[in-house]
């Protein structure tokens, strides 16, 4: 009987041990609120009534405005699972899965996969995670803006899930995806640059003297027969790099990443980004899009400043004559003037070019001013503010470049859990 017993107390330890050496932990946001917008367009070119309020080539002047009881203002709403499980000698498995969330429609409360991988870490030296991952650029942002990457038009550096590629603003209602492709139209405040993408195989060490680095690779390749479009190959690749530098109260951040994609059974563009008769998606299948983000922050005790800069550049696959850039520079920073209230101010400005025979460009600038009362550590208040301006000089030479203006106000709540 004593034997039965310190044996079935033997299993129960083991078990305990078993359990203890695995964890899965369910997080996520939920952020609900009022959110107010403005946008005013133009666009030369001849009215396209498939067009009206789009922002792009053929679209009419637009005035348009909207508020009402909206959602991910501040932070994108999400729900997630992660999860280590302890392999001994420091080697762990690590997984993540987590979607983001569409708190105001009942009809659609999962609105798209924002990241889900799996791999291992090793301690002391980092770990390796293959899935649906954030770019190298996303990842070192997210410690070097000061108004937190939220979802509001008026950041000339991220340009949030909520801003489409055609310039409309965020009426914070309508669902929203993020498609993490190549910009496909000319307007500054967004194509700023690719967010996350599947297919990839990320590499992050450790945090040692200060300075923690990643390597990322995406693919998706396939080939098939097809003589009409340059025997059918669709290549998908990606590479990118970064480097996050820490010593006392200064944060130093650099990263370079490139994407690009052939795909032949799309018809390749040879004069601009849309074939003859083509759609913008010709652009996106049939190109490359290339980012370098650098930024600072230091923590003054009163104030942190933030100081960033980003460009990308975009060219159709088979001719670099023909293609976007876009540099912005952006200053901000951030103070708790108590221990529960911080105050955030943001200033960007930039540039975008239209590498085509008239030489289009646009001048943009932007600005955000926020504040957050901290009612817990994971729950706070939020009023927001952010505002864009692009002019186009020469906005006649192109047909896609317009000129346009939007602002965004904001107020909610946001829980993290």
């Amino acid at each position: 009987m004593k034997k039965s017993l310190l044996a079935v107390a033997a299993i129960g330890a083991f078990a305990s041990a078993a359990q203890a050496q695995s964890s899965v932990t369910v997080y996520g946001i939920l952020d609900v609120g009022f959110v107010g917008s403005h946008y005013n367009g133009t666009s030369a070119g001849t009215v396209n009534a498939a067009n009206v309020g789009t922002g792009i080539a053929g679209s009419p002047s637009v005035n348009a405005s909207s508020a009402g009881f909206g959602q991910s203002a501040e932070s994108t709403s999400r729900i997630g699972f992660k999860g280590s499980e302890d392999l001994g000698g420091g080697l762990a498995a690590i997984f993540t899965v987590e979607t983001a969330l569409s708190p105001n429609q009942a009809a659609s409360a999962f609105a798209f996969n924002r990241q889900t991988f799996a791999g291992l870490s090793k301690s002391g030296l980092g770990k390796a995670t293959l899935g649906t991952q954030y770019t190298p650029i996303f990842d070192v942002m997210a410690t070097t803006d000061a108004a937190g990457m939220n979802n509001l038009t008026g950041n000339a550096v991220y340009t949030g899930n909520l801003q489409s590629s055609t310039g409309t603003y965020n009426d914070g209602v309508t669902a929203y995806t993020s498609s993490g492709s190549a910009p496909t139209s000319f307007n500054a405040p967004s194509g700023a640059y690719v967010t996350r993408a599947s297919n990839a195989l990320k590499l992050q060490s450790d945090r040692m003297a200060g300075v923690q680095v990643q390597a990322f690779y995406a693919q998706a390749n396939q080939s098939q027969t097809n003589a009409a479009y340059n025997g059918g190959n669709n290549n998908n690749t990606a590479f990118g790099v970064n480097a996050d530098y820490v010593w006392n109260k200064l944060n130093v951040v650099a990263a370079y990443q490139s994407f690009r994609a052939i795909n032949g059974t799309a018809a390749i563009p040879t004069s601009g980004f849309k074939a003859p008769g083509g759609t913008a998606a010709d652009f996106g299948t049939n190109g490359s899009n290339n980012s370098t983000y650098a930024a600072a922050t230091y923590d003054f005790g009163i104030v942190k400043g933030y100081a960033q800069y980003i460009t990308n550049k975009a060219f159709a696959a088979v001719d670099n004559n023909f293609g976007t850039s876009r540099t912005a520079y952006q200053l901000g920073a951030k103070s708790f003037i108590t221990p529960t209230i911080s105050l955030y101010a943001t200033y960007g400005l930039g540039k975008s070019s239209y590498a085509q025979a008239g030489s289009a460009y646009a001048n943009f600038r932007t600005m955000q001013v926020g504040s957050d009362y901290y009612l817990s550590k994971r729950t706070n208040l939020y009023v927001a503010y952010g505002a864009f301006n692009q002019s186009s000089p020469n906005s006649a030479a192109v047909s896609t470049v317009s000129s346009l203006s939007g602002m965004n106000y904001a107020t909610g709540i946001r829980h993290t859990f």
